[in-house]
């Protein structure tokens, strides 16, 4: 017997039992489908970096292990370790790649209940201990029967005597009590018509295992104030805080929203460790392909997972010179105001005034601009080279849902500092009786600039949806039922008025 200290005994004993997972993992592979269900840009930094603090991992994955078993004819008992403590044992399949007809499970259990300090002590609760206190420069030996372990260690000695000790007294066990083990563990009881070498596989669902996209890009100017040029590189971040670690796996992801049914109450908080990050490199990348009415990307080359990680993985080389525009949109209606059930008669509904116009950048995501994948959900952030000392410089970021090749993208990187609007209200007349009403909106904008620039005014019509604009000083074009766009050319320096009266029905 040799003298542990609680807190070391639990890895004193996992160090002394057979590693079923490491004769399994030496003759066969792993492959991962990792499944995302994380808005674009939800993944804090704080989640892979402490554990979340009681963040769920948004994300989940189908684990596959391949493994050479010896089965002999009839029934055998099969431990398998190597699986992740976020493990849905309701998922779990086991088959015979080398005998699938002749090979069967008859029984299937889930066991998890882990060895720790507690449980160890518990376990021999009622039973005799050996424990050894330093007493100044010495050691004392003494026996007793542990009585309890709640709060302190309480022993009854030979003499009838109770003696409380702290927990980090040394305490020997002559063994390790029946039921507890080391890892997670699945244990088949199979049937096997052919004794021999099986190849086999073993496939389940954890949680605690997510992936993201990350969008790079670099802005640079265009011919002209509204054109401009895009370098764009995507990157995809998966973590791993499932329990366990998938070295040399095959990985595929999959991007699109996949139907899945969430269990009632609350998914347990994955476990607060120490973190790292790991960066591959670019050889044998992502393949993309079309999967059912999803898109799957599948990496062409083996990769490992540490548990408590997140790794980086380029997901396609930088797109350059990709064409874009550059608009900017003044939306003069306050946040907060929209349409209503019925029409609103109300004077005042409205008149707040928002001053801030947008920044926007939007391309089309086509080969012929160098790009043309489909685009999964993530987060674009766009820098822009100070010519000054030729160091990128951050000038903002969005999210993208899933974006299929030759559609459009749209980015709202923030506010224009040197152009600004305002909108007010110039008339409003009703006549209840008649059920008509009237309104002339107005919006100034003002550019500060040393240069021209076009506006976008935004204007909905959200009064009611029965209208006609009877009198404007710009030409404007209909987006959708309740919805103008007014395009508007404004000299540096200058100050431009859009006005326009709307009549409502209903």
């Amino acid at each position: 017997m040799n003298l542990l200290r609680p807190s070391a005994l639990a890895l004193a004993v996992a160090a002394a039992l057979p590693c079923f997972a490491a004769a399994q993992d030496s003759a066969g592979g792993n492959a991962l489908t990792i499944y995302s269900t994380a808005r674009p840009g939800a993944v804090t930094p704080e989640l892979y970096r402490n554990g979340g603090r009681g963040q769920a991992v948004p994300g989940y994955a189908v684990v596959r292990h391949e493994r050479d078993l010896a089965l002999n004819r009839g029934r055998n008992t099969v431990r398998f370790s190597d699986v992740a403590a976020q493990i849905d044992p309701t998922t779990v399949g086991f088959e015979s790649l080398t005998d699938p007809k002749g090979t069967s499970v008859v029984e299937q259990n889930f066991q998890f209940d882990l060895v720790n300090q507690e449980k160890l002590l518990q376990k021999y609760i009622d039973r005799t201990i050996i424990v050894d206190q330093v007493r100044g420069s010495g050691v004392e030996s003494f026996s007793g029967t542990l009585l309890s372990t709640s709060g302190a260690l309480v022993l009854r000695r030979a003499d009838g005597s109770i003696q409380t000790l702290p927990h980090n007294a040394g305490v020997k066990l002559p063994e390790l009590p029946g039921g507890l083990i080391t890892r997670p563990t699945l244990v088949w009881d199979i049937a096997a018509n052919r004794a021999g070498a099986h190849k086999s596989r073993v496939s389940y669902q954890t949680t605690g295992i997510t992936w993201w996209a990350d969008y790079n890009v670099t802005y640079a100017e265009g011919a002209s104030a509204n054109l401009c040029k895009l370098n764009v590189g995507a990157w995809v971040s998966i973590l791993n805080q499932s329990g366990a670690s998938y070295p040399d796996s095959k990985l595929k992801l999959v991007a699109g929203d996949v139907q899945r049914v969430q269990p009632a109450g609350l998914v347990p908080p994955a476990p607060m460790a120490a973190r790292a990050m790991i960066q591959e490199s670019a050889a044998r990348g992502f393949e993309e392909k079309a999967f059912f009415e999803y898109h799957l990307y599948t990496l062409g080359r083996t990769t490992t997972l540490p548990d408590n990680s997140t790794k980086q993985i380029e997901l396609f080389s930088a797109a350059r010179g990709v064409p874009c525009e550059k608009t900017l949109l003044y939306y003069g209606l306050a946040p907060g105001h929209g349409y209503g059930g019925g029409p609103i008669t109300d004077r005042n509904y409205g008149t707040q005034s928002n001053k801030k116009v947008d920044v926007y950048l939007g391309f089309k995501n086509s080969q012929e601009n160098n790009m043309g994948m489909p685009l999964p959900a993530g987060r674009i952030r766009v820098s822009k080279l100070d010519d000054a000392d030729g160091t990128l410089e951050f000038i903002g970021e969005d999210t993208i849902d899933h974006t299929p090749g030759n559609e459009k993208v749209l980015i709202k990187l923030g506010s224009a500092f040197d152009v600004v609007g305002e909108r007010r209200q110039v008339n409003f007349e009703i006549d209840t009786g008649r059920k008509t009403m009237s309104e002339e909106i107005e919006g100034k904008l003002r550019n500060q600039k040393k240069q021209a620039v076009t506006v976008v005014v935004k204007e909905n019509l959200y009064r009611w949806t029965s209208w006609q604009i009877t009198q404007q000083t710009h030409e404007y074009q209909k987006q959708d039922a309740r919805t103008v766009h007014f395009p508007v050319r404004i000299a540096a320096g200058e100050e431009t008025t859009v006005r326009y009266t709307v009549n409502y029905s209903w």
